[in-house]
């Protein structure tokens, strides 16, 4: 089957004071039709800037995608208009913000929020979008949408902000849904209901969902396949069993190990907790070689002067890693 989505060799760069910086070195990613892709990684590792990328919403200037192809139905939108981009985003791809405090207009009503989109893509007149807004706060759980559909975000909580978030982002019925840490800063129960949502949605919509998260619990109850970013690059991807029960990058391990229990549909299990000494590096002080060797417990000195390429671990469901010990060894 033929992937809904498919990224090669994505570069994205910043201009500064101190030169040029490529924040997104060669990400590779695809993703089907129903799936979810789970994009996991620290603060920094360039998870966000993946999501921006795929909507061609790089601020520009300063930033700028310098090379690659994001292949959606065939059509490569690192290449296509503004205007094209405009009548693709909130219509064939939407996304979720991580804060929906600062996505949403305080002064416009959540209907009209949801209405927008709807006028924009799917010419309804404004009766017909204010009845499709209701519809849709009904079907994200909110209650009472005849009466929320006239309401100020300031009006509604963490919880219901965020699903008036998925509201807008579904109102179009996406063929690609982008969710970036859709559940920071909601309480446990909320965010358990946030991705039962998002699970029923999917499978009543069929849509492809990323989802951008630094929690590898989420990852083992919502994901069909990871993809593990480090310092803006992939160092591993593979189905989410194998991800998460037989990782091949020392990071992907590592974080793992963070977790004092990791329970999963798949499979429950109790690990050690631990965690990884430093912190991720500036995109400055990357170097010449592998940029986790400073926090790598396996490093060798071959690390410190190349940069590793993926090393496929399972051919038939495309498990990879980035790592110089999986290639045979140390030696240089």
């Amino acid at each position: 089957m033929d992937a809904l989505l498919r990224v090669q060799d994505l570069q994205v760069e910043f201009n500064s004071r101190r030169g040029t910086a490529l924040v997104l070195n060669g990400v590779d990613l695809e993703i089907h039709a129903g799936q979810t892709l789970c994009v996991v990684g620290e603060s920094g590792c360039g998870k966000s800037m993946t999501a921006l990328a795929l909507l061609r919403l790089i601020p520009s200037p300063p930033g700028r995608i310098r090379a690659g192809q994001i292949m959606f139905h065939g059509e490569d939108l690192v290449s296509a208009t503004e205007q094209r981009m405009r009548e693709i985003r909130g219509n064939r791809i939407s996304m979720i913000f991580q804060e929906p405090m600062t996505s949403l207009n305080p002064v416009l009503t959540v209907g009209d929020q949801i209405g927008e989109s709807l006028r924009a893509h799917a010419a309804a007149d404004a009766a017909g979008a204010r009845a499709q807004a209701i519809e849709m706060l009904r079907q994200v759980g909110i209650p009472a949408p005849e009466r929320r559909v006239d309401e100020y975000p300031h009006q509604l909580s963490g919880g219901m902000r965020q699903r008036v978030m998925i509201a807008i982002a579904l109102a179009c019925r996406p063929d690609i849904l982008i969710a970036d840490e859709p559940t920071t800063a909601l309480d446990v129960t909320v965010q358990a209901q946030i991705f039962d949502l998002l699970r029923e949605l999917q499978r009543d919509k069929g849509t492809a969902i990323v989802l951008i998260t630094h929690d590898m619990g989420v990852v083992a109850e919502m994901a069909d396949r990871v993809m593990v970013m480090y310092a803006g690059r992939v160092v591993e991807q593979g189905t989410t069993d194998q991800v998460l029960n037989r990782p091949g990058h020392p990071y992907t391990r590592g974080l793992i190990a963070c977790l004092p229990e990791l329970g999963s549909s798949r499979q429950a299990r109790r690990l050690p907790l631990a965690e990884i000494s430093g912190v991720v590096p500036s995109i400055w002080e990357l170097g010449a070689g592998c940029a986790f060797r400073e926090r790598c417990p396996d490093a060798t000195p071959r690390c410190a002067l190349e940069v590793p390429a993926m090393h496929t671990l399972d051919e038939s469901t495309g498990h990879a890693a980035a790592c110089w010990l999986l290639h045979g060894g140390a030696a240089a």
